[in-house]
């Protein structure tokens, strides 16, 4: 142990910890930019400086670690003539727009002038006019370099949590900035659309393209019937951006608000991820038969996962190759909007047309993929607008609705009805769990030897996790799997996809399944989702996605009543012929530079 004071108060910390983390020990909160629990240190914006007795310069309290004997003050004359002047110095370089701007309220640096009392600038205003300039060419996210203070942050997200680096730092001095490669528009680079940069963007420099206004004015016009679907991480984050401790799941009261807000119906995208169980555990199925007792060469394993648009277009990026091996379902959000203009629309007997499907997403990739031109096999764009976790929050508030106090209230019917194996879609290893659940019940006719079904080893927040399920006692359609070892991976950020993937194409593995979901965490740490986002906060929202799901009455895909009702009444059977049409897809590759 290292012993030390903080504000002439003793404390013995161990050894390797930093002064910042030192002080947050003793309730010293010292304030930081480029600082972020997910990413490598940086020490860069300097506005967590300390004074340490007999030091010559304020140091870094983030980058300097503890030492024995050492005496450090963290709100010293020095310091907070110091970080005052950090935060003037920034603040001339950055444009102040902020009653304008999308993260007014929610932005660090905001944060820090307020704190600091900063009125008046000390320092000429160094924005000009041309660097006001958003790009706006992706359909998910933009990017604001004149709010852009240079802390790092977006470019350790890209390279650390998603090995991606769309993001660099450029030139020196003055001339710094974050850009793209060959400063090229964001829609023009490898970029996923995940929004991780986003969520931890201290200002506005980052924001998600939003469409608010689009979907008010949708609800506004008597000639649309606006159907709004959510996604399974939505309701246990929606709470934070309302007022609500973080981990509280906010399911009916959502649905409430959405109600209120004026949408027509209110679905749920955990219907179509029960769906998309019945899809991909079929297709899994099918490949496996092709493989083992038609040896088929042609079949590709592992198969993948397609849920997360983020890590389908990293992959079409990086690794072209294996697109065959992805399962050719779209995602649950694509699923609904498909059903949504063509079987639903139908049974409310309102023409596609009509029709706008608004879908709430934890994710910014979400809306890239529902403009993608494979996502129109309703014959229209089959969903119309993405909202973010953050958006909806935004719209609850300019509706004057009193979250909290609202009662619990149920999702409408027909594409409604869902069980616990959708909501766990919400984090990482729920799909494989989903599946898991539903597929070897269906092999064996009894359930996953699991206690209470929860398959733990595809649990939790290691990178990459690794499981075997032996099938035993299979049904005689199903006789050719009695005694396979089913062999599993999953993945969660992109870092740790790339990890996985290129040990496949090594040949150092022998898997039959895999699950990647871009997003550290799956989707409960989504790029559309609260923030801010921590390691302890994302385990609070995973807690509360297992809790939903305990609580369900049915918790196996195949148990959904209204997902066997679609099938009976306009699908047929899974892999079917209409299910084929609407349901499934192909991707592409794309240039990795």
């Amino acid at each position: 142990m290292v012993n030390l004071k903080i504000n002439n108060i003793a404390i013995s910390v161990e050894e390797g910890t930093t002064v910042l983390d030192a002080a947050k020990r003793l309730n010293f909160r010292i304030p930081t930019l480029c600082n972020h629990p997910d990413l490598s240190v940086a020490g860069n914006c300097r506005v967590c400086v300390v004074e340490i007795k007999g030091a010559r310069l304020l140091a870094a309290s983030c980058a300097t670690p503890v030492s024995e004997g050492m005496e450090v003050f963290t709100n010293s004359e020095k310091v907070r003539i110091a970080r005052k002047h950090v935060v003037e110095l920034l603040l001339s370089e950055h444009n102040s727009d902020c009653t304008k701007c999308f993260k007014n309220g929610h932005c660090e640096l905001q944060e820090l002038a307020s704190e600091y009392r900063i009125g008046d600038h000390v320092f000429l205003d160094l924005v000009k006019s041309k660097d006001k300039i958003q790009d706006i060419s992706s359909p998910s996210i933009v990017k604001d370099n004149s709010k852009c203070i240079r802390c790092q942050r977006c470019v350790r997200t890209c390279a650390e949590l998603q090995a991606v680096s769309a993001l660099a730092v450029v030139h020196k001095g003055n001339h710094q900035s974050i850009s793209t490669f060959l400063n090229k528009p964001m829609n023009d680079v490898v970029c996923t659309n995940c929004g991780q940069c986003i969520n931890r963007c201290p200002t506005g420099a980052l924001t998600e393209r939003n469409y608010i206004e689009e979907v008010w004015n949708a609800i506004y016009d008597p000639k649309k019937f606006v159907v709004v679907e959510t996604a399974p991480a939505t309701r246990v984050a929606l709470g934070e951006d309302l007022g609500i401790d973080v981990g509280s799941r906010v399911t009916g009261k959502m649905v409430s608000a959405l109600k209120k807000m004026g949408f027509n119906k209110v679905l749920d995208t955990d219907f179509t991820a029960d769906l998309t169980i019945m899809e991909e555990g079929t297709e899994l199925l099918t490949r496996l038969k092709k493989v083992i007792v038609d040896k088929d060469e042609t079949v590709k394993l592992p198969m993948m996962t397609s849920c997360s648009p983020g890590w389908i277009k990293f992959q079409e990026h990086m690794f072209p190759g294996m697109l065959d091996n992805l399962s050719t379902c779209k995602s649950p959000q694509q699923m609904f909007g498909a059903l949504a203009k063509t079987y639903y629309a139908d049974k409310v007997n309102i023409k596609a047309e009509n029709m706008v499907v608004v879908s709430i997403m934890p994710c910014t990739a979400k809306k890239f993929e529902c403009n993608r031109p494979e996502m129109r096999d309703s014959g229209f764009k089959d969903v119309d607008y993405v909202l973010t976790t953050r958006e909806l929050a935004m719209m609850v508030k300019q509706a004057g609705i009193d979250f909290d106090k609202l009662e619990d209230d149920h999702y409408d019917s027909i594409l409604g009805e869902s069980t616990g194996a959708a909501v766990i879609f919400g984090a990482t290893g729920g799909v494989m769990e989903a599946a898991l659940r539903t597929a070897y019940e269906l092999v064996t006719g009894h359930e996953v030897p699991f206690t209470n079904l929860n398959i733990k080893p595809v649990r939790g927040i290691e990178g990459v996790k690794e499981a075997s399920i032996k099938i035993k006692n299979t049904v005689p359609a199903w006789s050719f799997l009695e005694g396979v070892e089913l062999n599993v991976a999953v993945a969660h950020g992109l870092a740790n996809a790339k990890k996985l993937m290129e040990s496949i194409e090594k040949g150092e593995t022998n898997y039959h399944f895999i699950e990647i979901m871009g997003c550290p965490g799956g989707c409960i740490g989504g790029g559309g989702q609260p923030i801010p986002t921590s390691p302890e906060i994302r385990r609070k929202r995973t807690d509360a996605i297992y809790a939903e799901d305990m609580g369900m009455t049915l918790r196996k895909s195949h148990e959904n009543p209204e997902v066997t009702e679609v099938y009976k009444d306009y699908l047929g059977a899974p892999l079917g012929h209409k299910s084929h049409e609407l349901l499934h897809t192909h991707y592409k590759a794309r240039k990795r530079y």
